[in-house]
C-alpha cells in the first residue's frame, strides 16, 4: 500500500506542477478587482479566467495525470481513459442527470451531487483508468471485434467500470455528504473547540473532496452561520464572525510555505534544484493567494503522516484564533490578497495578531516537518528511491554510445529471464523498474556485463537496473522487444 500511494504521489507531480502559476494569475486578478472578480476590469477578468481554467479543472487534471503515471506504459490511451472515466461519473451524477433519473426538479436534488466533480473523483478516475490499461491494453479480441482490441479496448472497459462505480456513488455519496453536514452542525456549538475540529477535518477530508460538506455548514447559510457572507457584509458579531476563516491565514501564508522549505532542505542534493522550482512557486502561491493544493498534494500520498500532522496543526490554528477572537476573512482563500482586503473591514478584530501567530506556526511547521521527514525517512519530493545513485548512473551512462542501446536492452532483457519471467517494465529518471515472476531466474552477472553501474533488488518480484539518464532509450528498446514477441 505504501508503494502504491507513493506511485500516486509521483503521478500527481505532473498536474500539480502547473497549479502555482494558475493560482498566482487568479490572485493578481482578484487583487486588481476584489469585488467584481473581473466585471470591473478587463485585465482582472483575463487573469482570473486564465487561472481558473486550470484551478477549476484540478480534478480532471488529476484524472489524466494519475492514469498516465500509474499505467505500466506511458501511453496516451491511458490518459484518454482517465478523462473518459472522469466524464462518465461527473456526467451521470451531475445535478441535472440525477434529476432525470429521480424524476424530480433539479432544485430538489440532493446538494451532494453538486460537489461530485472534486479531487477525489479525479484521483479515483485516474486509478480506475490505469487499472484498465494495465489489464486490457494487450488483450486480443476475436477477429470480428479485432478493431476494439488492445489499447482501443481500454477506454471502453474504463467507461463500463465507471458506470458501476457511478451506481454505487449514487447511493453512497449523499449519505456520507449528509452525515458530514450533520457532524458540522453538531460541532458548530462548541465555540473555539468546534472551530478547531472543523479546521482539522477540513484538511483531513481534502483528498476525498468531502471537505465541501463541512465548508457549506460553516462558511455558507446551510446552518445559519454564513461566516463568509456575514463577515464581508458587516452583519455579524465582531470577534466571533470570521472565526471559521481566520485560523487558515497562519497556515496558508506561513505554515505551508515553511513546510515547503523543510521539504526542500531535506531533499537529496541531486534533486534540490528540481524540488526548489516546485516548492518556491507553490510556497509563493500559498502565501499570496491561499491556494494550497500544489504543496498539499506534493506530500499527501507519499507521506500521509505529514498530512495528518498538517491537519492537526490547522485545527490548532483555528482554535487559537477563535479563542482569542482574532478575525479576518476571505472571499477567494486565506492568502495575502484576502488578508489585506479583509483587515480593513468593520468585523476584522486584531487581524495583525494572525501574522504573529503565523510566524510562530512557520517555525513549528518547518522544524516539525524536517524532524519527521528525516526521522521516519519519509519520501517527500526529492527523497524518492529513484534519485539514489544518480551521480554514479550518469557517469556510467556517458560510456554508452547511441548505437548500443538496442544491444544493451536485449542483453538486459535476456538476463532478466525474457518474456517467460518479466511481467512488467517501467522506468524512472535513471532506472529500469522491472517486475518478475521468479527472482532466481534473473542472471545479474549478464545484466552487469552491459556496463550498468548497479542493480537493486527491492522485493521478491521487483528489481531495478540502474542505467543512467539515457534510461528512456534503453526502456524504449525493451518495450520494442516485448512487443515483437
Amino acid at each position: 500500500m505504501k508503494k502504491y500511494l507513493q506511485r500516486i504521489g509521483r503521478s500527481l507531480m505532473l498536474p500539480v506542477a502547473v497549479l502555482p502559476a494558475a493560482a498566482i494569475l487568479m490572485g493578481i486578478g482578484y487583487w486588481i478587482d476584489p469585488s467584481g472578480w473581473g466585471s470591473h476590469s478587463a485585465v482582472a477578468a483575463f487573469l482570473i479566467k486564465a487561472g481558473s481554467s486550470i484551478i477549476d479543472n484540478i480534478p480532471m487534471l488529476f484524472a489524466l495525470g494519475i492514469a498516465l503515471g500509474m499505467a505500466k506504459e506511458k501511453d496516451g490511451s491511458a490518459a484518454l481513459s482517465g478523462l473518459v472515466a472522469y466524464l462518465v461519473v461527473t456526467t451521470l451524477l451531475s445535478t441535472n442527470t440525477v434529476a432525470l433519473l429521480q424524476g424530480v426538479d433539479p432544485k430538489n436534488v440532493d446538494p451532494a451531487f453538486a460537489k461530485i466533480g472534486n479531487a477525489f473523483i479525479g484521483i479515483l478516475s485516474g486509478i480506475v483508468a490505469s487499472v484498465m490499461f494495465n489489464r486490457f491494453s494487450h488483450v486480443k479480441l476475436p477477429d470480428a471485434l479485432a478493431f476494439f482490441s488492445g489499447k482501443r479496448l481500454v477506454p471502453i472497459m474504463t467507461a463500463v467500470s465507471m458506470l458501476v462505480i457511478s451506481g454505487v456513488l449514487f447511493f453512497v455519496w449523499p449519505v456520507i455528504f449528509t452525515g458530514l453536514v450533520s457532524f458540522g452542525k453538531g460541532i458548530s456549538t462548541l465555540g473555539a473547540v468546534g472551530a478547531g475540529l472543523y479546521g482539522f477535518f477540513n484538511r483531513l477530508l481534502i483528498p476525498t473532496g468531502l471537505h465541501h460538506a463541512l465548508n457549506s455548514v460553516f462558511w455558507f447559510n446551510v446552518a445559519g452561520i454564513d461566516d463568509i457572507g456575514k463577515f464581508w457584509s458587516g452583519q455579524g458579531v465582531k470577534g466571533t464572525t470570521g472565526m471559521y476563516q481566520a485560523g487558515f491565514f497562519p497556515i496558508m501564508m506561513f505554515g505551508l510555505p515553511a513546510a515547503a522549505l523543510a521539504m526542500y532542505h531535506t531533499a537529496k542534493d541531486s534533486k534540490k534544484k528540481q524540488v526548489a522550482s516546485l516548492m518556491l512557486a507553490a510556497g509563493f502561491a500559498s502565501f499570496f493567494t491561499g491556494v494550497t493544493e500544489p504543496i498539499e498534494f506534493a506530500f499527501m500520498f507519499v507521506a500521509p503522516l505529514l498530512f495528518v500532522v498538517h491537519a492537526a496543526l490547522t485545527g490548532l490554528s483555528l482554535a487559537i484564533a477563535a479563542a482569542f477572537h482574532w478575525t479576518a476573512g476571505f472571499g477567494f482563500s486565506a492568502g495575502l490578497v484576502d488578508f489585506v482586503l479583509s483587515s480593513r473591514l468593520p468585523l476584522a478584530n486584531h487581524p495583525y495578531m494572525l501574522l504573529v501567530q503565523g510566524l510562530v506556526f512557520a517555525v513549528i511547521y518547518y522544524f516539525l516537518f524536517r524532524f519527521l521527514i528525516v526521522k521516519f525517512n519519509l519520501m517527500t519530493p526529492g527523497r524518492e528511491d529513484d534519485s539514489e545513485d544518480d551521480a554514479v548512473a550518469e557517469a556510467a551512462a556517458t560510456k554508452v554510445e547511441d548505437n548500443k542501446f538496442a544491444v544493451m536492452a536485449a542483453r538486459i532483457y535476456e538476463g532478466l529471464g525474457g518474456d517467460a519471467n518479466v511481467t512488467s517494465v517501467d522506468n524512472c529518471i535513471t532506472r529500469l523498474r522491472i517486475e518478475v515472476k521468479d527472482m532466481n531466474v534473473v542472471d545479474q552477472k549478464k545484466i552487469k556485463s552491459t556496463g550498468v553501474p548497479g542493480i537493486n533488488v527491492v522485493g521478491p518480484q521487483s528489481i531495478q537496473v540502474i542505467v543512467g539518464t539515457n534510461v528512456q532509450f534503453v526502456a524504449d528498446e525493451v518495450v520494442k522487444i516485448r512487443n515483437k514477441k
